[in-house]
């Protein structure tokens, strides 16, 4: 019998962010919500979760969000006709 490996607890919020980027044509700013998701997961199973890898712990994801769709909204109607 062989031994299972033990769950990747963090897994289901790396296929979430997959799935978002997915829906939203791979834009990452879109998905924010759902990486930061993923962040507070890692802050607690970083240790033992391989899907924590990339994620950068100390980076606030939600507030960049809105930092960053302001930008874009202001650009959008600075460049309207």
């Amino acid at each position: 019998m062989s031994k299972s490996k033990p769950k990747d607890p963090c897994k289901p919020a790396a296929c979430k962010i997959q799935t978002c980027l997915r829906e939203h044509n791979y834009d990452e700013v879109k998905c924010y919500d759902v990486i930061d998701d993923m962040r507070q997961c890692c802050l607690k199973w970083h240790k033992v979760s391989l899907c924590c890898s990339g994620i950068q712990l100390d980076r606030d994801y939600k507030a960049e969000k809105e930092s960053i769709l302001q930008e874009r909204e202001a650009t959008s109607k600075g460049n309207a006709p």
